[in-house]
């Protein structure tokens, strides 16, 4: 475990003695939100595109201390990193006791600019804890530079890893205080490490985790930078034929700062879970179709075992079931 953290923080250029490997980012959500003392009045601020199990999360200790998860309403399309920053740093307020943003949102597939909100919680002596559950293997991350008191990520999405098997990056300041989920073997260890505090857990199967160098060096012999960049084409390909099909406009620019491999399209109004099974069972096409403020989307995520003929056989399925505006076809 000791070796598999120590490649894994050479990855994330992120010192090993701070990383400690969860089953995912919601388990490392929880085990952060779950363990800080909060008050009556404080404030935890987010935005309406976070991952709806952490929502819960955040409700769920929210119920329990009283305190308030403040979630920014930003609206899409998005146009400039600047005026998100601006429009959410206007909601900090002297009880904003934590940030949580996602650095690539799972609704809406958009990366967010969370370097520089970071940078000002630093200055502000706000917490920061970064959802990364889409980031790693998918844009580059360097922990170091960026210095959120919290990051957690997946190795299962885009690095390739089997599931379960994700991590939790935790600033030195913070690991006398950051509770365990679970009080195991480690607890009263002589060598009291934060790693050894979290990790020993009875008969938890290690294997996902013991895998993260193999999928790091996979990546790293096959030219991933090259692999992304390819898929980047596709997705921006598939955005095309959705605005030809649909007539609606994607929900940001066309650039690398707001999406790489995985993009969420925008769809007319329809019957989501109709329209999803039909795609697998008529088509065997697996995607989510997502519901997010009252729109619907379809999240095209292209991976290096994509084509642009995946895209087609969407594009055409969709352009099958879909009457524009209206629900679905009716199943026959």
């Amino acid at each position: 475990m000791n070796e598999a953290r120590t490649k894994l923080g050479a990855y994330l250029n992120a010192d090993p003695a701070n990383l400690i490997y969860v089953v995912n980012a919601t388990t490392g959500v929880n085990l952060v939100a779950r363990s800080i003392k909060f008050k009556e009045g404080d404030e935890i601020l987010g935005t309406d595109h976070e991952y709806g199990a952490c929502d819960l999360t955040w409700e769920f200790v929210c119920e329990r201390t009283g305190a308030k998860y403040v979630r920014h309403v930003i609206p899409v399309p998005v146009t400039s990193a600047e005026e998100i920053v601006e429009s959410f740093w206007a909601q900090v307020t002297p009880r904003t006791k934590m940030i949580y943003l996602s650095h690539i949102t799972s609704p809406t597939a958009l990366a967010f600019p969370i370097a520089e909100i970071c940078r000002r919680a630093r200055e502000a002596g706000i917490m920061t804890l970064i959802d990364g559950a889409h980031a790693p293997g998918q844009i580059p991350l360097d922990l170091t530079a960026l210095d959120a008191d919290f990051y957690t990520g997946n190795c299962h999405k885009w690095l390739c890893a089997p599931k379960g098997s994700g991590f939790l990056y935790v600033q030195p300041q913070h690991h006398a205080w950051l509770e365990p989920t679970i009080i195991g073997w480690g607890w009263q260890q002589e060598d009291g490490t934060f790693a050894n505090r979290h990790q020993p857990q009875a008969t938890r199967d290690i294997a996902a985790f013991l895998s993260v160098p193999a999928a790091i060096e996979f990546q790293q012999a096959h030219d991933w930078d090259a692999v992304r960049a390819c898929c980047h084409e596709i997705v921006r390909y598939a955005r095309q034929r959705m605005i030809n099909l649909t007539g609606l406009a994607p929900i940001s620019p066309d650039s690398t700062d707001w999406f790489m491999q995985m993009s969420s399209l925008p769809l007319p109004d329809c019957n989501r879970e109709d329209l999803k099974r039909r795609l697998y069972d008529e088509f065997r096409v697996e995607i989510p179709i997502v519901e997010w403020n009252n729109r619907y989307f379809a999240r095209v995520s292209i991976q290096a075992y994509n084509t642009q003929a995946d895209v087609d056989c969407l594009v055409e399925a969709l352009g099958q079931l879909l009457v524009l505006n209206r629900s679905p076809v009716a199943a026959s």
